[in-house]
């Protein structure tokens, strides 16, 4: 037993949210709370060393990013974990549309969830890679017989059942890396997540998924875009460039550290010129020991609103690129530690010619005031994916076996959903 603010808990029901970012580790701690609520207990936070645009290059670093995160996690909430469901990204992450179709043969003709299973089955039937792995695979909606955009077609009768899912395959290597790591750190994976798709669970309501909605993730080293039409997942997508470019950015024009470039970025930054006080400066620090400067912000917003604009712009050919551009009625969500930067949603509404809003974790309780910023989104949404599939395996009686079972982990996602 483990005691948390007071309450005693079994370690079985906590639950632990692991983002591997290019820039920062997090790790949120949380459980289920009287009230059905989920409630954070815990927050870590550590640089990233070993990560490169979302995927590890080295092993050794992302250990220590990985324990030190998670050791200051359990310090603040007062408990130690070994399990964690792990986020990961990178522009080896792929997602496609595939169908699936299957005869209702039993003798009264009524869809059961064996049906249901054999027809996602059919659907994820495609051909993939031997150096690929399939990660999640998510029903959109089903069709019986004529009648299409069904939930869930259980207890219905007919004689075709049809299925739309979403199939998302990661690197296997990448895979691999990510297990080791946590491994090495003293801690076993419970499930890996693609990163938005958490993300997407902690920032956004359920009338902004049916309704149609992109959410953004503008991270360190990747942007990270998921798109809902009717409640399912319709697109997905990675673009290689993220906030640590806009630093990078900054560090160069301005002659100055990274370090210092990232704080000024944080302090001072603008995405859009026009919203800066002309005559408002600011002091930066030189390199090699050299005395600091006093420049007029314009001028780092000069350097930042380029880059911001080239990001958007990618985002907005990817949005195109999905088709659904047009019927998302709720528009665009961004969020992530690059969307924390001033006029961010100005630039995003002007580049996408949609609403936009600033996306932070919803509906939690506890330390919410700690996370209550995009750039902890990713985390807070791991830690409430958790807790979901947590509840979904007690409540079917049904333990999973870890990362290597990918057949129990894709129909436990196939089964949540329905």
């Amino acid at each position: 037993m483990e005691s948390i603010d007071g309450k005693e808990f079994v370690m079985d029901e906590v639950t632990v949210g692991l983002d591997l970012g290019t820039t920062k580790t997090c790790t949120v701690i949380g459980f289920l709370n009287e009230n059905n609520q989920v409630e954070v207990a815990g927050v870590g936070v550590s640089p990233s060393r070993g990560l490169k645009n979302g995927i590890i290059v080295n092993i050794d670093n992302t250990v220590n990013s990985i324990a030190k995160a998670i050791e200051d996690a359990e310090l603040m909430a007062g408990c130690e974990v070994s399990t964690v469901f792990v986020g990961i990204t990178g522009n080896h992450m792929k997602g496609e549309n595939s169908r699936g179709v299957v005869a209702i043969a039993n003798r009264n003709r009524t869809i059961t969830p064996l049906e249901v299973k054999r027809v996602i089955e059919a659907a994820q039937a495609v051909v993939i890679p031997t150096d690929r792995e399939i990660i999640h695979v998510l029903s959109k909606e089903f069709s019986v017989d004529d009648q299409t955009g069904i939930k869930d077609p259980i207890g219905m009768s007919g004689v075709r059942l049809e299925a739309e899912v979403h199939i998302i395959t990661a690197a296997s290597t990448s895979i691999q890396n990510v297990i080791k790591s946590v491994n090495r750190s003293g801690f076993q994976c419970s499930d890996i997540i693609f990163s938005v798709l958490a993300t997407a669970e902690a920032s956004l309501s359920q009338d902004e998924k049916e309704l149609g909605v992109a959410l953004v993730d503008i991270g360190g080293g990747t942007t990270d875009i998921i798109v809902f039409i009717e409640g399912g997942v319709a697109f997905t997508s990675v673009l290689s460039i993220g906030g640590i470019h806009v630093t990078n950015d900054i560090s160069i024009g301005l002659r100055t550290p990274l370090d210092s470039a990232e704080m000024i970025k944080k302090k001072y930054g603008c995405a859009v010129i026009d919203l800066v006080d002309a005559s408002e400066t600011i002091e930066v620090p030189s390199v090699g020991g050299r005395a600091p400067r006093r420049l007029f912000k314009q001028e780092l917003a000069q350097i930042i609103e380029p880059r911001m604009v080239e990001i958007l712009e990618m985002v907005d050919k990817e949005l195109i690129r999905s088709g659904k551009k047009d019927i998302m009625a709720a528009g665009v969500v961004i969020t992530g530690g690059g969307s924390m930067i001033d006029g961010s949603v100005d630039a995003a509404e002007r580049i996408l010619n949609m609403p936009v809003r600033l996306g932070t974790p919803k509906q939690i309780a506890g330390l919410k005031d700690v996370v209550a910023t995009p750039q902890y989104t990713t985390g807070v949404g791991l830690l409430k994916y958790g807790v979901r599939m947590s509840q979904f395996i007690s409540t079917r009686g049904r333990k999973g076996k870890g990362i290597s079972s990918l057949s129990n982990r894709i129909r436990r996602w196939l089964e949540e959903y329905l």
